[in-house]
């Protein structure tokens, strides 16, 4: 089945009509997915992190190290799933993603070695990028066009949200049973909350419903067929001043937030010496992240999407020095709520921008790009606090360290220019 959708003359006065759009319907489905998948498999990577050492014996750098293969496996097979989308029914693609994230998840209490430590985070970075961001924002995006900021943060808001329903359950199995027997029951959960609401409600896009963007009659081609999406051609994208700046920023923004992700329950829990008190840290920060997106896809409607990623970029560097200084369970929560604020806008911005950059011609190519330059710097991210913590013997210097990193990526997204350049350019 094509992603492009059906291809049948619809008559654009015989446009089916109901209520609600059902664009609104796939924000729903792809909010669920994403509140599940990303609640078990991102969120659970700092507390899984903690387990391997705790139970498994592994340091804090082995782990770190192998942490970051989880995004460069991630960065690497998402080109495919970029390549996928345009081609493929994305509910196969994104119940690959769900069961490969599962066999990894489940696989985790019989992680005993240092090679088997590496092999369970690929396989689950490989079900991540296959299942969350890159398949669920394409979706997303060709369903809306003067609705798309709101819809992103809306579907969006399940990746903050699974950290908040999730990392408690996570925490606490792993407290009780022990990570081998609580993995299981993990895996199960990312498996029933995923793959039967794909199958039930996701649609490619709504030429396959005879629809256009928005609930919107289709544009229709001179042979009577529903248009492809216009938008800026893949080769002319990736070598724009824009794309390669704009990734760049990301490159080290994003390197900084998922350092700070997959180390923060273990910063919070050896500095207040209680779990419990770590996963409130973590909740609380998707808390914030779930708040962040919504004032995002508001507020995106009436301000420049440059100026708001550079006051989200500005909060995330000022967020890291104050977690490199604080002391507590009050500071340590209020830094939470701050970092949290600029998770889910930065994960929303990356490719509501792209599509408002360069259309949706070569949405899901273009965006798994600069997903797989991102992701693989990300992995630096983890691996660095690591070892700057072993090395320095905590996290101060760790964390001033990613807030460089953030302010390096507010210059490369000053110097990236307009953002809809490229697409704007007359056509000839």
């Amino acid at each position: 089945m094509s992603a492009q959708g059906a291809t049948g003359g619809a008559d654009p006065d015989q446009a089916p009509k109901s209520r609600l759009f059902y664009g609104w319907y796939i924000v729903a489905t792809v909010f669920v997915v994403q509140t599940v998948s990303c609640g078990l498999i991102f969120y659970n990577l700092s507390i899984v992190l903690k387990a391997f050492v705790a139970e498994n014996g592994f340091s804090v750098s082995a782990v770190s190290a192998a942490t970051s293969s989880f995004f460069l496996a991630g960065g690497v097979f998402g080109l495919g799933v970029g390549w996928a989308m345009d081609r493929y029914d994305p509910r196969i693609i994104m119940t690959f993603g769900a069961i490969c994230s599962a066999i990894a998840l489940a696989s985790a209490g019989h992680v005993t070695e240092l090679w088997q430590l590496y092999a369970f985070y690929i396989l689950f970075g490989m079900g991540n990028a296959a299942v969350a961001v890159i398949p669920g924002t394409t979706i997303v995006a060709r369903w809306f066009t003067r609705e798309r900021s709101r819809a992103i943060a809306y579907a969006s808001t399940g990746l903050s949200l699974g950290g908040i329903v999730f990392t408690p359950i996570s925490v606490t199995l792993i407290q009780n049973i022990g990570l081998g027997q609580a993995a299981y029951w993990l895996a199960l959960m990312l498996v029933v909350g995923t793959v039967p609401i794909l199958w039930m409600f996701l649609k490619p896009d709504p030429a396959s419903m005879g629809l256009g963007p928005d609930g919107d009659a289709p544009t229709l081609g001179e042979d009577g067929r529903i248009k492809a999406p216009d938008g800026v051609a893949f080769g002319d994208a990736i070598r724009s001043r824009f794309f390669i700046l704009f990734t760049s920023a990301y490159v080290f923004s994003m390197m900084a937030q998922v350092g700070c992700l997959a180390h923060q329950f273990r910063l919070v829990s050896t500095r207040t010496g209680d779990d419990h008190v770590a996963a409130l840290a973590v909740s609380v920060m998707a808390a914030a992240s779930i708040a962040g997106r919504l004032v995002g896809g508001s507020v995106l409607s009436r301000v420049s999407s440059k100026r708001y990623l550079q006051a989200v970029f500005i909060l995330q560097a000022v967020s890291f020095v104050a977690f490199a200084y604080a002391e507590g369970t009050t500071a340590l929560l209020i830094v939470s709520v701050m970092f949290g604020a600029t998770v889910g806008n930065l994960q929303m911005m990356q490719p509501l921008m792209m599509a408002e950059a360069f259309g949706l011609k070569a949405y899901a190519r273009i965006l798994s790009l600069a997903q797989m330059i991102t992701t693989c710097a990300n992995a630096a991210g983890p691996l660095l606090i690591g070892l700057l913590y072993e090395r320095s013997g905590g996290y101060l210097v760790a964390y001033l360290c990613i807030a460089v990193a953030s302010v390096i990526g507010i210059a490369s997204l000053t110097a990236s220019g307009p953002v809809r350049a490229l697409i704007d350019k007359p056509q000839n």
